[in-house]
């Protein structure tokens, strides 16, 4: 069942960057929107991974440095996307707010660009894989 609310988190967080590359195509482009939900989809990302080595509860945070740190603390590989974290944080709680952030196009396609690095980060495709395997053989033994 725990490997059922872990892919929930990776779904969600696939869903997020799904619809934000979905508005980029759209005229005028929500900028704001679109960089929201790629904080939206590396905060899932990590929280998931954060769930499968046993936090139970992962913080109730939008500050992904602060998970960074945390999933560091299980594989200090994590830094490597130290800087998309810190860069997609910003866009956490601001564009949510009027006139809160000047974003520009080129920030939108950074914002776009470090989630999609989140996404494919190697430790965070391994636990999807695991995650993946793990459901398989218990969606197999429901159906008989």
């Amino acid at each position: 069942m725990e490997y059922e609310i872990i892919s929930e988190w990776f779904q969600y967080a696939d869903m997020d960057l799904d619809s934000a590359e979905y508005l980029q195509g759209k005229c005028p482009q929500p900028l704001e929107i679109i960089c929201f939900l790629c904080q939206q989809s590396a905060e899932k990302n990590l929280k998931g991974y954060l769930i499968n080595k046993g936090v139970t509860e992962p913080p109730k945070t939008h500050n992904l440095d602060t998970l960074g740190i945390m999933c560091s603390e299980y594989d200090n590989r994590f830094q490597e996307i130290k800087k998309a974290c810190s860069v997609l944080t910003a866009y956490g709680v601001q564009p949510r707010y009027p006139n809160e952030l000047g974003i520009m196009e080129n920030d939108m396609r950074k914002a776009l660009e470090y989630a999609r690095e989140i996404r494919e980060f190697e430790l965070l495709v391994n636990v999807r894989r695991e995650i993946s395997q793990k459901k398989s053989p218990q969606k197999e033994a429901e159906t008989h």
